[in-house]
């Protein structure tokens, strides 16, 4: 979750960069060249607690690919707040890197800029194939029936985290699997001025997800075969009202988390102000906040009855970062050697270790790392029950006007007013209107 805070701008820099020819020329057929073949600029995204330890963990194996290749690599480590509108402002300048790191959300919005690199057959080929990688993970790399327009480079999923002495204390042996029971067991937990869920009601990304997820099991996509927005259906009203209603009507999330966007509700959780949290990966902040890996335990996000699995199964999005290279590169054959390098077996292992991610790279995953109790559970949801959020150009706008809905529904509730279908239903449509606007 990483990228939570990124401007969600990218539709207009679509319009505007439709007219870009792809970035810039070059000669080869993939719109680069070869002109510069002894180096490369890399666009890092902030993976780690700093800038600074992301350049620490990077240096070194930059250093290794140079030894291998003969090509030195420049490396900026972009933080998030800053990283999409410095993409946007290279898609339509042509003075962008040769090789960089975007969310995986963002991928067909930059995709239909037509400035980045189709990663088609051939050019899949020259990384190793595209059956190496886990088909999620491809999926939320552009949109469906277009060579992507990334490579999959560090994959994350959703978590149910759970205070073990919260739960013992309330007489609860195990996690909730379904969402009736999380009520029932977060009805026990919410006592004493302790909650039972946490949320970040204000954070339009973290909305979009879990109410993505729960649309996804009412049968909802919030977009039509055609790629246009769908946010009334009945499916989308239920998914939104069902996740607001944990604060408006079970009364298992405190109201003040409507506020929530800075990840304050990891902080109440390793307080121990809160027994539940939904969360990416969520070990090393855990421990950051002097939490033992004793204290809590992880387990698969709830679904509706039954276990996680595909369609209404669904109990995650696909969440990640994505490796994409600029048409207009002056090293495409280094640009490719460099993103082979990165996704091979042995940095992803090294790479995905650090950061806590899972490796989107299938042999990857054997090493015994990843077989950890909370990268298992993450592995496993991205490998059969996570789906990816549309991949449509207008994403980003997706987010901004479902997830503002979402925020506001959450200060209604906080504030006493009530949430019924007809007020979720109206404040979706008004978000529809905004798409279409």
């Amino acid at each position: 979750m990483r990228h939570l805070r990124a401007a969600a701008a990218i539709t207009l820099a679509v319009s505007v960069a439709a007219g870009v020819t792809g970035c810039g020329g070059g000669t080869s057929s993939d719109g680069g060249s070869n002109e510069s073949p002894k180096t490369l600029t890399y666009w890092a995204s902030n993976q780690g607690p700093s800038i600074e330890a992301d350049k620490k963990i990077l240096t070194p194996e930059l250093k290794k690919f140079e030894k291998e290749t003969g090509i030195k690599v420049k490396l900026e480590v972009v933080p998030w707040a800053d990283l999409l509108n410095r993409i946007l402002a290279a898609t339509t300048s042509g003075q962008g890197p040769d090789v960089l790191n975007i969310g995986n959300t963002w991928s067909a919005s930059l995709q239909a800029t037509g400035a980045l690199l189709p990663w088609d057959d051939k050019n899949f080929e020259a990384i190793g194939g595209r059956d190496r990688f886990i088909d999620s993970a491809v999926a939320s790399a552009g949109k469906e029936g277009e060579p992507p327009a990334a490579v999959p480079l560090y994959s994350l999923s959703y978590a149910l985290y759970y205070n073990k002495k919260m739960f013992a204390d309330a007489g609860i042996t195990t996690p909730p699997a379904t969402w009736d029971q999380l009520v029932v067991d977060g009805k026990k937990l919410s006592k004493d001025g302790k909650w039972a869920l946490g949320a970040e009601g204000s954070n339009l990304s973290n909305n979009i997800h879990q109410t993505f997820v729960l649309g996804q099991q009412h049968g909802a996509d919030f977009f039509d075969e055609e790629g246009k927005a769908d946010f009334t259906s009945d499916g989308a009203v239920a998914a939104v009202k069902q996740y607001v209603d944990f604060m408006a009507k079970d009364k298992i999330i405190a109201p003040g988390n409507a506020e929530y966007a800075q990840n304050q509700s990891l902080t109440d959780f390793a307080k121990g102000k809160t027994a539940m949290v939904l969360w990416q990966a969520a070990a090393t902040t855990f421990a950051a906040q002097g939490m033992k890996p004793e204290d809590w335990g992880v387990a698969p996000v709830p679904v509706p009855a039954g276990a996680p699995g595909a369609d209404k199964q669904t109990n995650s999005m696909v969440a990640g970062i994505n490796m994409a290279v600029f048409k207009n590169t002056r090293n495409i054959d280094g640009a490719k050697k460099f993103v082979k390098f990165m996704t091979s077996d042995e940095e992803q292992k090294i790479l995905c270790k650090t950061y806590g991610s899972i490796p989107p790279v299938k042999a990857a995953q054997s090493d015994p790392a990843f077989a950890a109790p909370e990268l298992k559970v993450l592995r496993d949801t991205l490998a059969t029950s996570a789906a990816p959020l549309p991949q449509v150009p207008n994403e980003s706008q997706f987010e901004t006007a479902v997830g503002t809905a979402v925020k506001e529904l959450f200060a209604d509730a906080a504030g006493g007013t009530p949430v019924t279908t007809e007020s979720v239903k109206a404040r979706l449509e008004k978000a529809q209107q905004t798409m279409q606007q």
